[in-house]
């Protein structure tokens, strides 16, 4: 039998001088490089030099978050009369699908076309971190045109209903992993309302406006610009606006200036956590470089936080025989 260190490998998707390193370990995105406004190349993404440095890891760089991305208040949730104790892997709460979470398992090679897609798979079983029933999870990261990266994801229940909220974990810094902080880079958000948290982290249940406050980034704005209002930076959920009907609909536009890059995001789910990287603190990255507080962003398309325990969130809830699918389009410009 194979060893696990063994099975694990290093895709490359590569189009022109746009590429993309995912691993199995994780379904992990390791870089993603693109050209400046110059033709500058630079590797946007936070991460490591070395696969292990992945297994030890507190970050999430780059990884597929599941079976429920996120939190799960006081590590349980009920589900059809039965209570499921989970991991409390986060001060009392379950962070990410607990703590052996999908970006922590090797992941099966389904399919691999350099200047195309990947399509990973995995099997999660029945009482995994607490979860009930088998799910079958498959993402493809795939190039669409020239400067479009889409990840779709999707997951079947076989046997029993299940929370499911995958993610994408990646922090990025348009001005290059290692450019320092992201403060300075301007973002929109296409979400007029967030769902606010106690000091865990955990939502309250609440659904509020974001007008007059500083989370509001309906109009493009520098990510620093009103930090003084957020105490220790950003980390919330915002609802999208326009979440009716079938379309992909606009999530976020960063753009930062020194380089003209400028990344769009797109979802077909109802939120998408901002992460400021608050608790990134002297992390050793690719190169030696240190990623400190604010070294990237990260925009999470998800379900709510906690849905599970919110009946008035939107349900993650996945029945035997459904499908739940999950799409990310990001489109990379610069001038």
């Amino acid at each position: 039998m194979l060893k696990a260190t063994e099975e694990i490998k290093v895709y490359e998707l590569k189009k022109g001088d746009f590429s993309v390193k995912i691993t199995n370990y994780g379904a992990t995105v390791l870089s993603v490089i693109l050209p400046d406004k110059n033709g500058k190349l630079d590797d946007v993404v936070l991460g490591y030099d070395s696969i292990d440095d992945y297994k030890n890891d507190t970050t999430y760089f780059g990884g597929l978050i599941g079976r429920v991305a996120n939190r799960i208040g006081g590590a349980k949730f009920e589900l059809n009369g039965v209570e499921y104790k989970l991991p409390a892997n986060d001060h009392g709460n379950t962070l990410h699908g607990g703590s052996k979470g999908f970006s922590s398992v090797i992941w099966t090679v389904e399919d691999f076309q350099e200047d195309s897609h990947l399509t990973l798979t995995y099997n999660s079983f029945d009482g995994e971190q607490g979860f009930p029933g088998n799910l079958s999870v498959e993402v493809t990261y795939m190039f669409i045109e020239t400067n479009k990266l889409a990840l779709i994801m999707q997951a079947k229940s076989h046997n029993k209903a299940t929370p499911v909220n995958l993610a994408s974990h990646s922090y990025w810094n348009l001005g290059g992993h290692n450019s320092g902080d992201i403060l300075s880079q301007t973002i929109q958000i296409f979400g007029s309302k967030i769902t606010p948290v106690n000091d865990k982290l955990i939502p309250n249940g609440e659904i509020t406006p974001v007008e007059g406050t500083g989370f509001d980034f309906l109009q493009p704005r520098t990510i620093g610009s009103k930090l003084s209002e957020i105490p220790g930076g950003y980390d919330i959920n915002y609802v999208l606006d326009n979440t009716e009907g079938k379309h992909l609909q606009r999530v976020a536009i960063v753009q930062e200036s020194k380089s003209g890059r400028k990344m769009e995001l797109w979802t077909n789910k109802p939120g998408v956590q901002f992460y400021t990287s608050n608790m990134l603190d002297n992390v050793k990255g690719k190169g030696g470089f240190i990623y400190s507080k604010y070294a990237a962003l990260c925009l999470e398309t998800q379900g709510f936080p906690d849905s599970v325990n919110h009946p008035n969130f939107p349900s993650q809830i996945v029945n035997p025989g459904e499908t739940y699918k999950h799409i990310m389009v990001y489109r990379f410009t610069a001038s």
